[in-house]
């Protein structure tokens, strides 16, 4: 694949990336996808290696090691045609997918990995500068009609591909917009929204129906009763994510200036778009604390930096991770290691093995947080004496995950069972795959496997499609 000496000519290219203090100043993508030439150079690294672990790491199975020594070659339009094979969105992942298929790379057993991630980016983006993605409607219906509750990556994918294998899709929303954590989860400067809406109108062209304004189930004005949805399609999708976030039972939580990540910043996604948000949580001027090491915690930086605060402050319960990772013990496999991203680089104090112990205030609002470092002893967690301090805290964001869906409403209503960490419970093996306790719903993304990566979520609304397709016709041409 690719040059067969390539891998030991060229090196590792990144992309472009405007500087950090410039782009603080505005919610635009500020990464650049390389050029033909470069990404070819970047093709031409991937080695011949025989076994392609890179696919294996890949949640959703892309042919990686084809499109490479198909930019490499510059044929983009075939290159596009395998990336889309295996992935309905590539211009998702090729930004904001953390890139497993890069650790288990195996130049990078002892250099560094393929860019493939980068290669992705470039490849769908000249497809879209082309004009070569099109929308591919069904050559005929099959008369029968599916519901699908939640428009994030699992919703839409399956959307997608229920609709090209000729069924009437009909996909529901809550917000009034659609796209689920992508369209208010990450930011802009990591995901501009327009990608998300021409991927619509793709979309629209092949069958899909929008519904937005609309929850399913719940006792809102504007809820739609689960009931009715069962009596109207023959199959339905419940892809709603986990919405359940982990708080911070701690004393002084009920302080104002505390809130969830996921309360901060969907809401400057909805300015971005042009929306007016009375009484938006604003870090201009703040010290601000973010609760949580991970890209949630990260985009909380991220933003808090644009609205121009005084400090950002970012805590990890866990240790500091290695810089550099043990590879010939964790290669092929996802590592645990330091990890800066973009928003890190703008600016940000972080620390490691923090504990929360309580927040202070003044007339009922957060002024201060107390906490301490800790370390495990004998499987547990406990406080290192004389480590606790103050810290400055006028906005404190806590993201630190998600404890799964939210069950009332929907789930309750399906009377959907549930599994041990509080999913809906679904098989992904055997028959009935992703089919839940109500032979009639099926289950898919954060809903059923509990918070993950976009790519995860992709991966489970194509199979879930598939599933879906299986139930309705007894068999299914669509890829596994």
């Amino acid at each position: 694949m690719g040059k067969i000496t390539g891998f030991m000519e060229f090196q590792r290219l990144r992309e472009a990336s405007e500087a950090p203090e410039a782009r603080k100043h505005h919610y635009h993508e500020f990464l650049r996808h390389l050029s033909d030439q470069e990404a070819g150079v970047q093709g031409a690294r991937c080695m011949d290696c025989g076994t392609p672990f890179c696919m294996s790491g890949c949640p959703v199975n892309n042919i990686i090691p084809d499109w490479n020594d198909l930019v490499y070659r510059q044929n983009w339009r075939e290159a596009l045609a395998t990336l889309h094979s295996t992935n309905n969105f590539p211009e998702f992942t090729g930004r904001v997918c953390p890139a497993p298929c890069e650790a288990a790379c195996t130049l990078n057993i002892n250099s560094d990995p393929v860019g493939i991630k980068s290669i992705e980016h470039a490849i769908i983006d000249k497809g879209w500068e082309m004009g070569w993605v099109r929308p591919a409607p069904p050559e005929s219906k099959t008369g029968k009609k599916v519901a699908i509750v939640g428009s994030g990556p699992a919703g839409l994918a399956c959307a997608q591909q229920l609709a090209r294998a000729g069924h009437e899709v009909v996909l529901y929303e809550k917000n009034d917009r659609i796209g689920g954590l992508l369209r208010y989860g990450i930011p802009d400067f990591k995901l501009e929204k327009h990608l998300i809406d021409r991927r619509m109108e793709q979309m629209r062209a092949e069958g899909v129906e929008f519904r937005v304004n609309q929850p399913v189930g719940g006792s809102a004005r504007n809820a739609v009763p689960a009931q009715k949805l069962l009596q109207e399609f023959d199959a339905v999708v419940v892809s709603g994510g986990a919405e359940h976030p982990r708080d911070l039972p701690v004393p002084g939580r009920e302080l104002d200036g505390i809130h969830f990540a996921m309360e901060f910043l969907p809401q400057q996604n909805q300015v971005v778009a042009g929306d007016n948000v009375v009484g938006q949580i604003m870090a201009t001027g703040k010290h601000v604390v973010v609760i949580g090491g991970g890209d949630t915690g990260s985009d909380c930086v991220g933003t808090s930096n644009r609205h121009g605060a005084a400090s950002v402050t970012q805590f990890e319960l866990l240790p500091q991770p290695p810089e550099q990772e043990n590879k010939p013990l964790v290669w092929p496999y996802w590592p645990i290691k330091l990890r800066t991203s973009s928003s890190h680089e703008e600016g940000c104090e972080r620390d490691w093995s923090v504990a929360t112990k309580r927040f202070e205030g003044a007339n009922g609002k957060v002024k201060k947080l107390v906490a301490a470092h800790v370390e495990w002893k004998d499987g547990k967690m406990v406080e290192v004496p004389g480590t606790e301090f103050e810290l400055e805290a006028d906005l404190v964001l806590l993201a630190m995950g998600f404890l799964g869906p939210v069950k009332k409403g929907l789930i309750e209503e399906l009377g959907l069972d549930q599994d041990a960490r509080g999913n809906v419970k679904a098989t992904i093996d055997g028959a009935g795959c992703y089919q839940t306790s109500n032979s009639k719903v099926f289950a898919a993304g954060d809903m059923r496997r509990g918070q993950s990566l976009v790519v995860w979520a992709i991966r489970e609304g194509r199979q879930c499609a598939r599933a879906v397709d299986e139930f309705l016709m007894g068999t299914s041409a669509l890829p596994r």
